[in-house]
């Protein structure tokens, strides 16, 4: 398995309505250890596939003990809202958090790796980890979620955040972690 380079906001391919995924195989299974390994690595609680620069419809998740990939979800979502109660982030905006309203209840379907069909319903973290995930397939992130004052400090911490720093210092930390991946021995 591989860490893979997460995508940063400004990359267009997390602006990308993902494409279905039509062909199954042991790239694919592959692609998804990988994207499982990179979560993993990072301490994400999910990855969509548009993170790691691939346009399809994959995420990978790991919440509360519940883990598990998703390929070609479609979600359904009950009428309410539930306040926020912690904030939300994402690896491809790093350095922000903020309180995003998500649905309460979700029920996600799709297949996984091996074509098999899933069909689940969440609430809680899950159930925003299943909204985060799926709107990165559609080319949203969760500060296009925000409005009022904590929109206007995101898209003001954004426009002046020098991310370009901020991906070397990621791919230097993850060096220190990962190990022969970059040419090193892994932190002990």
């Amino acid at each position: 398995m591989a860490i893979l380079s997460i995508r940063i906001i400004g990359d267009p391919v997390l602006r990308t309505v993902a494409e279905e995924v039509t062909t199954f195989g042991p790239e694919l299974a592959k692609l998804i250890d990988d994207m499982h390994q990179t979560m993993v690595d990072v301490r994400g609680a999910g990855l969509a596939a548009p993170q790691v620069g691939v346009n399809k419809q994959i995420f990978t998740y790991s919440v509360n003990g519940q883990e598990g990939h998703i390929i070609n979800p479609i979600l359904v979502a009950s009428d309410d809202l539930a306040t926020a109660q912690e904030a939300e982030g994402c690896l491809s905006v790093p350095g922000l958090g903020f309180k995003v309203e998500r649905h309460r209840w979700v029920r996600i379907t799709g297949v996984d790796k091996n074509g098999h069909p899933i069909d689940m319903e969440a609430t809680g973290v899950l159930a925003k980890c299943f909204q985060h995930e799926t709107d990165h397939l559609m080319g949203k992130l969760y500060v296009d979620r925000l409005e009022g004052e904590d929109r206007k400090e995101a898209l003001r911490a954004i426009r002046t955040a020098n991310y370009h720093d901020v991906t070397a210092q990621t791919v230097a930390k993850r060096a220190r972690t990962v190990g022969s991946a970059f040419g090193a021995g892994a932190a002990q």
